[in-house]
C-alpha cells in the first residue's frame, strides 16, 4: 500500500486519477468530507473501489455509513466492507462543474460555509459551524428559485441530498440514500432567520416533512436560479462551490463504493 498526501486544494483528484492509471485496485481516501469529495471526483466513471477512513470535523458519510468516526476504528473494519455501485450529484455553476457524493446546498447553509472562520474551525471542529450558524440569527436572507419537475419553489435554503444526515449530529433529509437515483431535496422558506428557529426543532425532532415552511420532494435534477441576489452561495458536501444560479442533476453508475454490510442490508430491504 502506497500512502500519497495531498499537496494543496483539489490535488486529491489528480492524485487519485494517476493512482488508477498506474494500476491500482483500491482507493483509500483518509481525511475529511471536504478530501473524500475530491478524491472521488478523480474516481467518477470508473470501476476501482473507493473506501474511507474519516478524519475531518463532521465525517458525514462516515457516520453516514457507520464505519467510526475517526481513522483506527474505519481501519479495523476495512476489510469487511462490501464494494456497491452508487449515484452520485453533479453540480454546473458559472464556477466548476464538480461531483458530490453527498449533498448541495444553497443559501443559507452555504453562506454559513463559506463565513466560517478556518482558525475557529480548526479549534472547535462542529461547534464552528453552530456558531457561524446563530450569527445569522435576525438577519434578512436573500432568496432563490428552485426549479423541478414543473415547479418554480422561492425559498432561503435547498438541500439536495444523497444521505440523512447532515452535519454529523442531524438528519434533514430522512429518505434519502446513497443507493436511490435521486436527490431527496428540502426547501426551507423565509425573507429573515427566525422561522429557522422553528424549522431546527422540526429536524431534532423528526417532524420537518409537515411543517409549514418547508417543502420535501424528490427530484433528478433541479434548477436554482437567482431571484433577489446574484451573489447567493453554494456548497457541495460542506465545501464552498460557488454561487448561483446553478444546476443539480444525478449521474448514475457514477461510482464504487466500500460500504459496511449492515449498512447494505438496512437500505435494500
Amino acid at each position: 500500500m502506497t500512502a500519497i498526501p495531498t499537496n494543496g486544494p483539489r490535488s486529491a483528484a489528480t492524485i487519485a486519477r494517476e493512482c488508477i492509471e498506474k494500476g491500482a485496485e483500491l482507493i483509500l481516501a483518509a481525511g475529511g468530507d471536504g478530501t473524500i469529495n475530491e478524491v472521488a471526483n478523480g474516481m467518477i466513471g470508473n470501476a476501482i473501489p473507493l473506501a474511507i477512513l474519516p478524519g475531518g470535523t463532521a465525517n458525514v458519510l462516515a457516520t453516514e455509513l457507520g464505519v467510526g468516526r475517526g481513522m483506527p476504528q474505519a481501519a479495523v473494519g476495512l476489510a469487511s466492507l462490501t464494494p456497491r455501485r452508487i449515484a452520485v450529484g453533479r453540480i454546473e455553476n458559472a464556477q466548476e462543474e464538480r461531483h458530490f457524493l453527498m449533498m448541495a446546498g444553497a443559501g443559507l447553509d452555504a453562506m454559513i460555509v463559506y463565513n466560517i472562520d478556518a482558525n475557529l474551525k480548526a479549534s472547535l471542529g462542529k461547534v464552528a459551524y453552530w456558531v457561524s450558524g446563530f450569527g445569522q440569527v435576525g438577519r434578512a436572507l436573500p432568496e432563490f428559485d428552485v426549479r423541478l419537475d414543473g415547479r418554480k419553489i422561492r425559498c432561503s435554503f435547498a438541500l439536495a441530498s444523497r444521505v440523512k444526515n447532515y452535519g454529523g449530529d442531524l438528519s434533514i433529509a430522512r429518505n434519502a440514500s446513497l443507493f436511490s437515483n435521486e436527490f431527496e431535496v428540502v426547501l426551507f422558506q423565509g425573507a429573515n432567520s427566525w422561522p429557522y428557529m422553528k424549522y431546527l426543532t422540526g429536524v431534532v425532532t423528526g417532524r420537518l416533512t409537515n411543517m409549514r415552511g418547508v417543502e420535501v420532494l424528490r427530484a433528478h435534477s433541479l434548477e436554482i436560479e437567482c431571484a433577489t441576489d446574484p451573489g447567493i452561495y453554494v456548497q457541495v458536501d460542506g465545501e464552498f462551490a460557488g454561487r448561483l444560479p446553478a444546476r443539480l442533476s444525478i449521474v448514475q453508475d457514477a461510482l464504487t463504493l466500500l460500504v459496511p454490510e449492515r449498512f447494505l442490508q438496512q437500505h435494500t430491504r
